[in-house]
């Protein structure tokens, strides 16, 4: 700190007294010193020092000088809040808490956040006021301060690449050195790529703008095709090669550039959370039960132990002799003897008593109201009457009492039911829909109201009130314009006194109140008699001492609760004068009450403990006040513990003004009991008032433990008076059945008395729960007759029938087994320093169900001008005070911006619709913060890997042979050459002679047909015409690119006829072809490198493409990134000689290599496998026999042709089987969805094949085109199959979707299937095309065993259930046996193993620039330990399972099906589970409507989630909370980090397959540019 920020007061004091004053500052700044410590040690420092100075005459407290009132009046509207948590003694605890905790937790990661993410009122001032009314829980003017604020961000563009499309992103060759394990699918070697070594690092979090530099887009390989969101795409700004480090997921990397911000922010993350935890208090669960359950109780837990409450009884009743018999009596009475009395006198808004209202005026304005509703309302056409005992709404402005109390007592005389409601608005307001919801369930037809109210509400355009959402269609009349009555008339008389006076409507906000009172959320009509309303009048008049005459001042809603019934009901019936303080009037001038109070020598003021406060605070009012008048002052949340800290302040500073102690008058109430007790007035004995310290860890587990003065973690209470006369109360358990507590064991208070409600309208089943409650004795015999009436309150009964309240069941939160309430939540964030950085009246504290447990949620309003940095310090800091004062946890803690969450009418935190906002993820705070980490603490217990006692793989293998399990293992049809019988082309044994045979025998028959956009033919060829190109190709390999025999050729063609040519015309020479994707040309910089790579693993000796690619590596942008010397020789297509070959190149042996298969794995890395002329001849036999290919057949091919199926497909089983190929390239699809569908429909094509991203483009694009394609004649009945070539595992939503929309299309569910293939053999299953074909297989299994590696199947819809279906039929003779990855024992068919494969068609093996065979025993001839140990495998790399189904193959046999489950080397190990990353992302997916895409992988033990957003950007922060929810409740997992990028940032490959390693890559560098980044502790 410099020295210049020291304040010294104008001292002059020496150089080592100002270094300690700054010291002390800093500890003051710090927590480690409270406030009162830092005046002392101060005052102790400079006290030497300011006797040498001349005296300066000091003001006293309570009278401030100029300088402090200035100050005040400046920031008038920053000082009067909401303070009634506020508490020296909590503050001192808090400070003393994080004091502690400072010196030994370290510094927690700040997330990164975008600056465009910020909302603006972090970036400028606020201009705005609030003009509404506004309950307990506001704020003055400040609350509006973001009105600005928009929701909607600015529009991003929606990352992905424009030049980008199916792509193969992340390629990295890489040496695999180890080889006791199994290694990636890929021939690994160390290889440095070109341009890109640079590294862009993200945006500082703290900067006020962001970097502008371009971040180099990264090498890949694309083709060319437009942009597109839902085909394969290049991830913005993430590297798409992977260079040499370690190799799992899980694990971590070794390269220097990946320590970057983010792999140091992690570092820091995982130092906190290595901090010592304390211990939990439930253990942890075994992981074989079948759910989760409720935390178990705590066995050192505090226990009651008192003796068994007895009802306690109030006094007496006696109801005074002079009383009026009812209400209509006491406006009778009052308004005829003493008509000129006032009645009600209400302040405007300069505190002047303007507005008056005599009893005699109240009485005859009554009767207008009466008469009128009963003899003038339904005389017109179409109106309905009304009738006595109907209800009637009850719509006045907070600043009306005197329209309102006409209006009621006007219901009250027609016999008619009053029911007060808010003003609807426009405005934010929640609950409006539950409020028309519950006067729709009342049968509400007519609402009254004033004439200002009525010109005010909102209209349509002809001038018709508008229809409220959810609300009933009512007829409005104005009390104001109602036509004179008879002078004769007089109301009805009453039936009985047992009908319903009023309906109070109530809104359930918390859902530990449901279980008795409804939904959370829902609204109920609290049904109060005419008896009860009477009683309730006389019991008040008893125990409050009312009398006639007496002046009263009011401060709360007169339509509702206290104000009700001591403003309204009890005012007439006692004939008192009340004088209403509108609420917007104490916002301006919060003393307002109290100088009313001294003005009319008032005797009651009902008032709330933040009244009070604010009243302390307008101290420049406070030398005018005389109290002297008072005698009793109720504090109508007395209940509150809270309240107690306002009680005792306000006494301290206006005792001198005549203040009485016993006058003030904390009292308890609810809506169903209405007033539970009240401190009687004017009583000074020791037994009227009470107060005890206690243990708030003794109140968690329900019971009442005395603990220390000075303890942190105690609790003052105030008592709420006595029980009401003639009244009784119990105590019962607050869970479970009405058991009544013990003497030291809090419950919920219930109440027998015969004033209280007696129903729910319309809601019997919790009208029997709620009025109707019989409180049991501990051996379960009830303890009496009377039926209690619960309170909604938690507390006990103290000596001489004092009641204790310590919370409410509105704010119970359940959490292990201890109970928490929000208010004292509230309490402890705001000792915390909010002043700098919330509002104080803006907080909302709820709970929310995570695994079986609440969770505990707090939602803050930020101030505007709050830096990133310290509100995320605070936020960390009130997690800790939380934890040091409550020992609970807070699952998650968010800022939103001013004014931003949900009111009620009356301006207060609509807290049911905060929460619900919440969970739906359209809150959208400002700041976020989840500790999952320390409040989940009733995992699963993780599974231990014990090496020690590894059982051997003979073992399993003898204990599956014991127990009869089947062992795992399925083939194809054996292969005979029976077969092929009469086809000329079974005696070939090369493709080259195949295509030679076919263009002697059928010259002019069509092998490839190509088609546009436009499902025009855009190029043909037959038999004959390919086989004379594929010549002149050839001659020009051997003339101008003077290639021998062996030579590797790359070959650069866009998907079509070209590349099909090209490679035949290498075989006829005798060279290598391998096929790889052309650079994109809009995207050079970024495709070419990847290209380039290819070409020198591949060891390629020359280039085969076409013009256009020759021009375009030759263009600036690609000598920009590589220098054409650095190519091997390019030959151009185009331009062939016109010599005929003399020869066709005949191979010695079908096992010599035919061509080079180069792909990228899921794993973001490039293998390339050699296949043989006999494998790949095996492979096109295997699919013709499969899908019955012969000449006169058809089939239409959009998907990739550079590898795998895909390039068997395309460019190899039509020479084979001489059946006719349409060709759609992918890229078409994307410019017109419907062009694949449409050529098929055209062609009538029996079988088609494409890939996922194909039917993905296909699903979207055509969803609501499918009426329109059926009017053009679109059919795809002769769809008999219709396969996605894929290698993963069945995406069963996506070809579910696409059966579903198409099926008005005429196509068939059992068209749409699915086929395997990998790099060892990649044509392992597929689609049989006879009609003896037996439809796809479905199971479900249960995703807790598959974590385990078991497989158990459930039923459809169980918990955890996870559906599969199977990857095809497996190709003639295949054999796959699953085996365990680390023994290669073979499995038994309820274990999930890695799926080994053996058949004619298996891959040679990987190809590697230094010939390292070191991978092929492990890969290409692997043996199994136990089981077929003769056989000869390939080891794909996936985990699947075998399962024998009921279904018959065309053999007569049983079918086994084969279900793949994922990529071994994709599986993340956390707790000692195997996860599969597709099941976590589905759960991710499905948690917020605004997701995307997502993906997930590892980093130092750390689940990382990335998330594209496809919203604003001030929606980021919403997913947060939601993906850690929906991780840990279905996968039992917690996520360390949560991304969220902008859509297409997430890599995918050519076959949609997203590239998860290499966006670990990217974020691990500080390249994927997120949103927002979040670190849960």
């Amino acid at each position: 700190m410099m020295m210049a920020e020291v304040d010294t007061l104008g001292l002059q004091v020496p150089e080592d007294v100002r270094l300690k004053l700054a010291e002390l500052e800093l500890e003051l700044s710090e927590g480690d010193i409270t406030q009162k410590g830092y005046e002392k040690k101060r005052q102790r420092l400079l006290q030497p020092y300011s006797r040498a100075q001349p005296a300066k005459e000091v003001p006293s407290p309570s009278e401030p000088s100029p300088q402090t009132s200035a100050q005040r009046r400046a920031q008038r509207r920053l000082t009067r809040e909401d303070n009634r948590y506020h508490s020296e003694i909590r503050t001192e605890a808090v400070m003393q808490a994080l004091a502690q905790h400072n010196k030994k937790i370290p510094v927690m990661p700040l997330p990164s956040k975008r600056t465009s993410v910020n909302y603006h009122g972090q970036q400028k001032p606020r201009d705005s006021r609030q003009d509404s009314s506004s309950d307990d829980d506001s704020v003055y003017d400040e609350d509006a301060a973001s009105r600005n604020f928009h929701r909607g961000a600015r529009a991003r563009d929606s990352g992905a690449s424009s030049s980008s499309s199916f792509s193969d992103v992340g390629a990295s060759p890489r040496q695999h050195s180890d080889r006791g394990e199994r290694p990636h699918s890929a021939a690994y070697v160390k290889y440095q790529i070109p341009g890109n070594t640079s590294r862009q690092a993200l945006a500082d979090v703290m900067q006020s703008s962001r970097l502008s530099q371009h971040i180099s887009q990264p090498p890949d390989v694309t083709n060319n095709a437009k942009s597109s969101r839902h085909a394969d795409r290049v991830g913005r700004g993430v590297p798409s090669v992977r260079v040499a480090g370690n190799v799992g997921m899980d694990g971590d990397t070794d390269s220097p550039r990946n320590q970057g911000k983010v792999a140091a922010k992690i570092q820091q993350l995982m130092n906190t959370l290595k901090r010592p935890k304390r211990k939990p208090l439930p253990e942890y669960f075994q992981d074989d039960d079948h759910a989760l359950e409720a935390p178990p109780a705590d066995p050192n837990a505090p226990k009651p132990e008192g003796s068994t409450l007895t009802p306690v009884a109030g006094d007496q009743l006696v109801v005074p002799s002079g009383l009026p018999r009812n209400l209509e009596a006491a406006l009778h009475r009052y308004g005829s003897s003493t008509y000129k009395a006032l009645a009600v006198t209400v302040l405007d808004q300069n505190g002047k008593p303007t507005v008056n209202l005599t009893y005699g005026k109240l009485l005859s304005k009554t009767l207008k109201v009466a008469y009128h509703l009963l003899n003038k309302v339904g005389t017109k056409g179409g109106e309905s009457p009304i009738k006595p005992g109907d209800r009637v709404a009850l719509v006045y402005p907070n600043n009306d009492p005197i329209s309102f109390i006409i209006g009621f007592y006007g219901c009250v005389m027609a016999a008619v039911v009053p029911v007060p409601v808010e003003v609807p608005t426009s405005r934010r307001d929640a609950g409006g829909q539950g409020v028309g919801f519950m006067l729709g369930s009342l049968n509400v037809n007519h609402a009254l109201t004033s004439e200002a109210c009525l010109k005010g509400l909102a209209k349509t355009a002809s001038g018709e009130i508008v229809q409220f959402k959810g609300w009933p269609r009512l007829a409005w009349l104005s009390t104001d314009s109602m036509s004179k009555m008879p002078k004769d008339w007089q109301p009805p008389p009453k039936a009985s006194e047992d009908v319903p006076c009023y309906v109070e409507v109530k809104e359930i906000q918390s859902r530990s109140d449901t279980y008795t009172t409804g939904k959370d959320g829902s609204t109920v009509g609290v049904t109060v008699t005419r008896n009860g309303a009477l009683g309730h009048c006389r019991t008040l008049t008893v125990a409050c001492n009312y009398t006639e005459g007496e002046v009263m001042v009011c401060v709360l809603d007169f339509k509702r609760d206290v104000g009700l019934w001591h403003g309204i009901l009890c005012s007439v019936f006692n004939g008192m004068h009340v004088i209403f303080i509108p609420y917007s009037l104490m916002k301006v001038d919060p003393a307002s009450w109290m100088k009313m109070i001294t003005k009319y020598k008032a005797a009651v003021g009902v008032v709330k403990s933040r009244d009070m406060h604010w009243g302390l605070l307008a101290q420049k009012d406070h030398k005018d006040v005389n109290f002297s008048s008072l005698r009793f002052l109720l504090v109508a949340d007395g209940a509150n513990p809270w309240s107690l800290t306002s009680c005792d302040a306000f006494l301290n500073a206006f005792q001198s003004k005549g203040l009485k102690p016993e006058s003030i008058c904390p009292c308890a109430s609810s809506s169903e009991a209405l007033t539970v007790s009240v401190r009687r007035p004017g009583r000074t004995s020791s037994s009227a008032t009470g107060r005890g310290i206690l243990s708030m860890q003794g109140l968690s587990h329900g019971v009442v433990r005395v603990d220390t003065e000075n303890s942190l973690t105690s609790l003052t209470l105030q008592d709420c008076g006595q029980v009401m006369p003639g009244a009784v109360m119990v105590v019962v358990k607050v869970d479970g059945p009405t058991y009544l507590c013990k003497t030291d064991e809090v419950g919920e208070l219930c109440v027998y008395s015969n004033y209280t409600g007696v129903k729910y309208w319309g809601l019997q089943g919790i009208t029997s729960n709620t009025f109707q409650v019989q409180p049991l004795n501990g051996d379960g015999q009830l303890a009496g007759d009377r039926l209690y009436v619960r309170t909604g309150l938690l507390g006990f009964l103290g000596p001489g029938g004092l009641v204790f309240v310590c919370g409410s069941k509105e704010g119970l939160m359940q959490i292990s087994n201890r109970r928490h309430n929000t208010d004292d939540i509230i309490a402890t964030v705001l000792a915390v320093e909010p002043m700098k950085f919330i509002y104080r009246g803006r907080i909302a504290v709820f709970s929310i169900e995570v695994l079986k447990d609440e969770r505990i949620v707090i939602i803050a309003e930020q101030r505007p001008d709050c830096p990133e940095e310290e509100s995320f310090q605070w936020m960390s800091r009130v997690l800790q005070a939380v934890d040091s004062i409550h020992q609970v946890g807070v699952y998650c803690l968010a800022l939103v911006p001013p004014n931003y969450l949900p009111k009620t009418p009356l301006g207060g935190i609509h807290l049911h619709e905060t929460r619900k906002k919440f969970l739906d993820g359209s809150l959208h705070p400002a700041n976020v913060l989840m500790c999952p980490h320390t409040c989940v603490t009733n995992l699963p217990k993780p599974r231990e890997h014990r090496p020690d006692r590894d059982v051997t793989p003979s073992a399993v293998h003898v204990g599956n042979i014991v127990q009869g399990a089947r062992m795992a293992w399925a083939q194809g049809r054996e292969l005979s050459m029976a077969d092929e019988e009469g086809d000329g082309s079974k005696k070939h044994q090369f493709l080259t002679e195949i295509l030679k045979y076919r263009a002697q025998t059928t010259p002019d028959h069509n092998l490839f047909t190509l088609l546009n956009s436009k499902v025009q033919v855009q190029l043909s060829i037959t038999c004959s015409q390919l086989h004379k190109r594929a010549e002149r190709i050839g001659c020009l390999l051997m003339e101008k690119g003077r290639l021998n025999s062996g030579a590797h050729v790359a070959l650069l063609y866009p998907p079509g006829i070209e590349l099909i040519a090209a490679f035949y015309g290498c075989l006829y020479v005798g060279c290598v072809p391998v096929t790889i994707r052309p650079p994109h040309p809009q995207n050079v910089s970024t495709t070419l490198p990847t290209v380039k790579m290819i070409v020198e693993v591949s060891k390629s000796a020359a280039i085969l493409t076409n013009a256009n690619i020759v021009k375009l590596l030759r263009a600036k942008e690609a000598i920009a990134v590589v220098d054409p010397k650095a190519w091997p020789p390019v030959l151009d297509s185009d331009d062939l000689p016109k010599k005929k070959l003399t020869a066709v190149y005949k191979a010695p042996t079908p096992e010599m290599l035919c061509y080079l298969d180069f792909s990228v794995s899921t794993t973001g890395m490039l293998a390339g496998v050699k296949m043989s002329h006999a494998a790949a001849t095996a492979l096109c036999r295997c699919i013709k026999l499969q899908c019955e290919f012969y000449l006169s057949r058809e089939a239409c091919l959009c998907l990739d042709p550079y590898s795998g199926l895909g390039f068997a497909l395309w460019s190899l089983a039509s020479i084979y089987s001489g059946h006719h190929s349409i060709l759609v390239p992918p890229s078409e699809v994307e410019a017109n969805p419907a062009v694949w569908l449409t050529a098929v429909s055209q062609y009538k094509v029996r079988d088609t094949f494409c890939s996922y991203g194909v039917m993905d483009l296909c699903t979207r694009g055509l969803g609501t085109s499918t009426a329109t394609l059926k009017a053009k004649g679109l059919n795809l009945s002769c769809v008999r199959i219709c396969c996605v070539i894929a290698e993963e595992r069945p995406r069963i939503q996506l070809t579910s979707s696409f059966t579903k929309l198409f099926g008005d299309l005429g196509l068939s569910y059992r068209a749409v299937s699915t086929s395997f293939g990998c790099r060892v053999n990649i044509g392992i299953s597929f689609p049989v095309g006879g009609a003896a074909c037996p439809d796809p297989t479905t199971v479900f299994v249960d995703l807790r065993a598959l974590r385990n590696d078991r497989v158990t199947l459930v039923e459809k819809g169980s918990p955890h259930s996870l559906c599969l279906m199977e990857s095809g039929k497996l190709l003639p003779g295949v054999k796959v046996a699953i085996a365990n990855p680390e023994t290669r024992g073979q499995c038994a068919d309820s274990h999930l193993g890695e799926i080994w494969v053996s058949s004619p068609h298996n891959a040679n093996g990987y190809f590697t620039i230094y010939g390292d065979e070191s991978l092929h025993p492990d890969h290409f001839d692997a043996r199994l330990a136990t089981g077929d140990t003769q056989s000869s495998y390939a080891r794909t790399g996936y985990l699947g399972f075998v399962r024998r189904t009921e279904l018959t193959q065309s053999d007569g046999g049983r079918h086994d099906a084969l279900f793949v489950v994922g990529s071994l080397d994709e599986t993340v190990m956390l707790r000692g589970m195997r996860f599969h990353p597709i099941d976590i992302e589905t759960s991710v997916l499905r948690s917020h409507r605004k997701i995307c895409e997502c993906a997930v992988f590892t980093w130092t033990n750390l689940l990382v989630v990335v998330v594209e957003l496809d919203g604003n950007e001030n929606e980021a922060l919403d997913l947060v909370p939601l993906v850690t929810n929906a991780v840990v409740e279905e996968h039992y997992l917690i996520v360390g980090v949560v991304v969220v990028v902008d859509p297409g940032v997430i890599p995918i490959n050519s076959r949609g397959e997203k590239q998860r390693m290499h966006l670990r890559d990217g974020f691990l560098a500080d390249q994927l540019d997120p949103i927002y980044v979040a670190y849960n502790m």
